[in-house]
């Protein structure tokens, strides 16, 4: 195994599984910054083609457990990422991640991988660990066992819109102005913000001295869970009360976490349950490997959390993923992902891409709203009551827009000609909002419109806002994509009687 005592040079080829996850569909885009050549293992192509960097990556689509796909994955890779996990499938997901890692380990061997680098789960291994973070472990172990060089990153909560342990924290503290919380709250916990777990990944390719070494990661401080949860609150503006109580046992608490937030009790169950357990870094091999990294401490983290939420910068979400192929007519859908609530729109259009981004770009100022615009206008007076700018800017230019450009309550945050406007909310309300218009052609020459409202709740009001408005909301939204796609189909076919003429 000489070629472990070098360093992987960049052009490196590298196979990441869970490239469509919360971490290897962050991971994937960094490496290819980093000039590695990139091939992702995916159930589902189709979504990975979702992504702004698919077409710089080989695609092999199949199942983990399935050693004829592992071997078209793994043929020819220097180093693998092994980023899957089978919590989701319900009890038996630890036998199963055990037996993948195996079989992963095995067909890397035979195929002549280099490395495997794993991202696995903090804990006392001697110490009596729930049934998740065991699995982590062991999964660990399963991969060695071929004997293929395996570099086992160790982490406790990652702080991060996406990750599903922190998402946990965030809808709780978001959702209840008061929680009664088991005695898990005084756990301590040492969670790290994600951008510094994919600092260590990436630079494990190029660092020899981390081959088969376990490493643990973590911020720059220990907490409880209890500070964890205040700690967000403080950062939102949100007064929040904890009470614990000795009477909840990991299943109520799972039942619980189920009614109040999106999270399935099947996930939410053995993560809980994980909870108990002290997961802190023991040792300070990560800064003697990787003295470059500095983590942040958990206020920072956090930080960097809110601000990308508050911008709209979320990357394995909303405004890089296509809407559904072949979705029909007037299909809507409503979803909550990394702490937002998206209502999708998705129209075909007998026109091109061009005139239909003609049509939305000239929304608006003198022009109205397309539908039900007499509501957009009671919308504009209550905002001027509640002191913000109402409709009375317009916007600058009739038939174009800019970034940065304001239209009426709204501001332009991002534009790109022919395909994409995305606007962010400037009136008054209990959280953020985003209004973005989509479209591409199709293969037969039509075009997809989607349409995409996006609101980020701040605490309970928030929710009750959007939820209590939604009835309204849902009609004005089907309107205002039905009257797009109509004008931009009587553009085509010559039509008048609407003021949209640009000649």
């Amino acid at each position: 195994m000489a070629g472990l005592s070098s360093s992987m040079a960049p052009s490196t080829t590298v196979l990441v599984t869970g490239a469509t996850g919360y971490i290897g569909g962050r991971l994937t885009p960094r490496l290819l910054a980093e000039g590695h050549r990139v091939r992702v293992l995916a159930r589902s192509e189709a979504r990975v083609r979702s992504r702004s960097w698919a077409d710089q990556v080989e695609i092999v689509e199949g199942d983990a457990l399935d050693r004829e796909t592992l071997a078209r994955a793994l043929a020819g890779v220097d180093c693998a990422y092994y980023l899957i996990h089978s919590m989701a499938s319900g009890s038996g997901f630890h036998e199963m991640d055990v037996e993948a890692a195996r079989l992963f380990g095995q067909v890397a061997r035979e195929a002549g991988v280099r490395r495997i680098v794993y991202l696995g789960g903090l804990g006392n291994p001697e110490a009596d660990l729930s049934q998740h973070l065991r699995s982590r472990q062991d999964t660990g172990r399963a991969l060695r066992e071929a004997g293929v060089p395996v570099t086992e990153f160790r982490a406790a909560v990652i702080v991060g819109s996406g990750s599903i342990s922190f998402e946990m924290i965030r809808y709780l503290v978001e959702r209840l102005p008061v929680m009664v919380c088991p005695r898990w709250v005084y756990s301590r916990v040492q969670p790290i913000a994600v951008n510094e777990v994919l600092d260590y990944l990436a630079a494990a390719l190029t660092n020899p001295a981390c081959a088969d070494k376990l490493i643990e990661i973590g911020g720059r401080e220990a907490i409880t869970y209890k500070g964890m949860m205040l700690g967000y609150a403080r950062a939102r503006g949100l007064r929040r009360w904890l009470v614990p109580v000795p009477v909840l046992t990991p299943r109520l608490s799972s039942y619980w976490v189920h009614w109040i937030t999106p999270i399935p009790s099947t996930v939410s169950g053995p993560l809980i349950d994980g909870l108990r357990n002290e997961v802190v870094v023991t040792d300070n091999l990560a800064r003697e490997l990787f003295p470059a990294i500095e983590p942040r401490d958990y206020a920072g983290a956090i930080a960097e959390v809110i601000e990308d939420l508050d911008r709209g910068r979320v990357e394995t979400a909303w405004s890089d993923a296509h809407g559904v192929a072949g979705a029909p007519d007037s299909f809507a859908r409503v979803e909550t992902h990394e702490g937002m609530i998206f209502e999708r729109r998705t129209r075909r259009v007998a026109a091109p891409a061009r005139e239909v981004y003609r049509v939305f770009t000239g929304i608006g100022g003198e022009r109205g709203w397309f539908s039900a615009d007499w509501m957009w206008r009671v919308r504009g007076r209550i905002d001027r009551l509640l002191g913000g700018v109402g409709l009375r800017r317009g916007r600058r230019h009739p038939d174009e827009l800019r970034v940065g450009d304001a239209l009426d309550f709204w501001r332009v945050e991002a534009l790109e000609p022919d395909r994409l406007v995305r606007l962010r909310a400037e009136m008054k309300l209990p959280g953020r909002a985003w209004l973005q218009f989509r479209v591409w052609e199709t293969e037969d020459g039509e075009t997809q419109l989607e349409q995409t409202a996006a609101f980020l709740p701040k605490g309970l009001g928030g929710l009750l806002y959007w939820y209590g408005l939604y009835p309204v909301h849902a009609r004005i939204f089907n309107g205002l994509a039905r009257e797009i796609a109509s004008r931009a189909e009587a553009r085509r076919y010559g039509s008048h009687g609407f003021p949209l003429s640009r000649e």
